[in-house]
């Protein structure tokens, strides 16, 4: 019984960490719409311009959108993305797409299209890989909050004589709210550019079945 309950609990523990680094994960697909293509916009700092607003940590998925034998993705080291040769390649180039790569170190990565002049082309891309999550980009342009103006009570020793009394207009029931601002909703949630459930699933399953197993015998 000491056995089964000892076993349990240490199946929780690892579950729940998994959990948590399967959570911490981000699938980042590579230009998101613009796939991994030779850049129509942008020019040759497409990919750079894109990656800029992200966050890269050991763990998470890059995800390469493109055609098989029309593309493919090789990592290099920066002499050779700096020139766009496949000179002292990391690694075999992938030709089959779409493809995820997970990022396995910190420090610089860079990825190119070995076909044709893409390269040259713009279809490069280079990252910065952290240990741990960093703060969160900061975004351009945020919209300033609506302010409200709140009308001010007259004083109640600034009386108004009879004959200066403003007519009545047509407006609100009287007792009705009076300079009620609807405030607008210039900050809408963010919604998250990609998902790691699967990976979340593909390293839980294994997991899961050791502990059953463990507890069944």
């Amino acid at each position: 019984m000491e056995k089964f309950a000892s076993m349990a609990f240490v199946g929780v523990i690892a579950v729940a960490l998994l959990m948590e680094c399967a959570a911490a994960q981000t699938v980042h697909v590579v230009g998101d719409s613009m796939g991994w293509s030779i850049p129509t916009s942008g020019g040759a700092g497409a990919y750079n311009n894109w990656a800029a607003t992200k966050n890269f940590v050991v763990g998470d998925v890059l995800t390469f959108n493109f055609v098989t034998n029309e593309h493919d993705v090789l990592r290099v080291p920066k002499a050779s993305y700096d020139g766009c040769t496949s000179s002292n390649p990391i690694g075999n180039p992938i030709t089959t797409g779409p493809t995820n790569i997970t990022l396995d170190s910190a420090g610089e990565h860079y990825y190119i299209c070995t076909f044709g002049r893409h390269c040259q082309a713009g279809q490069k891309l280079a990252i910065t890989v952290s240990a741990t999550p960093g703060p969160s980009p900061s975004p351009t342009g945020n919209p300033t909050p609506p302010t409200t103006t709140t009308p001010t009570a007259p004083s109640p020793n600034s009386g108004t004589p009879d004959d200066c009394t403003p007519a009545p207009t047509s407006g609100p029931a009287a007792g009705g709210p009076v300079g009620s601002t609807t405030p607008s909703n210039n900050n809408p949630t963010a919604i998250p550019d990609s998902s790691s459930s699967l990976v979340l699933a593909s390293i839980l399953a294994p997991m899961l079945a050791i502990v059953v197993q463990g507890l069944l015998f």
